[in-house]
């Protein structure tokens, strides 16, 4: 007895001791392959991010990412770490044995909980602004103007895309979407460049993108500046959003050759960005695309959304390429025909009546300007 229990000790004492072994691996080969010293394009295609807009990053995250062992994984490691995934989508086990980084998943699991929450802390409300000030919206709509596609009046294009995520155990089936998986349906709202001007990754796959729009800040914003004397300033979006005064939908079934088939055309051509911002989002951080599943519960997989929209605006910044070439593009209202249905609001009055006289207005602009090419 006593011999059995001296060698089940050896067994318990020889793999703890493989264990600190493989451990003091890692750290060698981490400390021998700093991923800062791969060529810039390979650097770029691995993390999405160039090594400049990395260190900015930690710099101002550092803070958060302090580790209180000596042994601890450094802020550079933590960061990198879940860039890779937000970019490559892998399972965990999978990035911790990259021959690059070299850590173990539940260091993985770790850094990618820590960076996220300090990029939401931060810098998301740095990178992710919604035009509010006069100056701000001004300057909004002159981007819109003066796109390749011109939607007057238009401050960005909304939409909402979904993003799939593991089975959760409270109110799961308030995560069911309308294809039968588990997601969460995100609201965006991207101006003529891609750049998010607004996120929200809140609420579960089963609601719908009139609701997830009517409870939103913005559109309290944008109620608040049309009380307030603004006018000829809107979002566009798709027939799956209500004709609002500060939200232009499209006029759909109207035959060729009339003004409201141009302004339809027009219209779904100007909000063609949002579609092409999903596409572009999706390919960069790919553990968003809709080939992967977040395996996080909903709180978390949404500031994983949020985290990767603010260093989408800081590509954009630093002007980094967009990998076209490989775009999960979304085709959501493209057709403006087809048979959408629109949300119903009281016609009698309010809102509605409001935005169908606007919506009219923009109509005779149509006219006149057809009459003007006639002449």
């Amino acid at each position: 007895m006593a011999l059995e229990f001296l060698w089940w000790e050896l067994m318990v004492l020889e793999e703890r001791v493989r264990l600190q072994e493989r451990r003091i691996e890692r750290r060698v080969l981490r400390d021998e392959q700093n991923p800062f010293d791969l060529p810039l394009e390979e650097f770029i295609f691995m993390f999405r991010i160039s090594p400049e807009l990395a260190f900015d990053v930690i710099n101002i995250i550092r803070p958060l990412l302090k580790n209180k062992r000596s042994s601890g994984l450094s802020p550079e490691v933590q960061f990198l770490v879940t860039v890779h995934f937000y970019a490559q989508g892998s399972y965990q086990r999978g990035l911790g044995g990259n021959s690059i980084l070299n850590i173990s998943q539940p260091s993985v699991s770790r850094s990618i909980s820590i960076v996220t929450n300090a990029i939401n802390q931060r810098l998301l409300r740095q990178w992710v602004k919604f035009p509010m000030t006069t100056t701000e919206r001004q300057k909004a709509r002159e981007k819109f103007e003066a796109a390749p596609q011109p939607f007057e009046g238009t401050l960005g294009a909304i939409d909402c895309t979904h993003i799939n995520i593991l089975a959760p155990n409270i109110h799961e089936e308030a995560y069911v979407n309308h294809h039968g998986n588990h997601s969460l349906n995100v609201q965006a709202i991207v101006d003529p460049d891609l750049k998010i001007l607004n996120i929200n990754a809140r609420y579960p796959g089963a609601r719908n993108d009139s609701y997830i729009w009517s409870v939103s800040a913005v559109r309290q914003g944008m109620e608040f500046h049309f009380n307030n004397g603004e006018r000829r300033t809107w979002l566009i979006g798709d027939a799956g959003y209500p004709l609002e005064p500060w939200l232009m939908t499209p006029l759909p079934h109207y035959p060729e050759g009339t003004r409201q088939f141009e302004y339809t055309k027009n219209i779904c051509k100007a909000r063609n960005v949002v579609e092409r911002f999903f596409g572009v989002f999706k390919s960069v951080w790919r553990c968003l695309s809709y080939q992967r599943v977040l395996m996080y519960a909903p709180d978390k997989a949404g500031k994983i959304v949020n985290a990767c929209a603010t260093l989408h605006n800081m590509r954009i910044h630093y002007k980094l390429p967009v990998p076209e070439e490989d775009l999960d593009v979304e085709l959501n209202g493209q057709n403006m025909d087809a048979n959408l249905e629109i949300p119903y609001i009281d016609q009698r009055g309010g809102p509605r009546a409001v935005a169908k006289r606007i919506q009219r207005q923009i109509l005779d602009q149509f006219d006149n300007l057809r009459d003007g090419e006639d002449d």
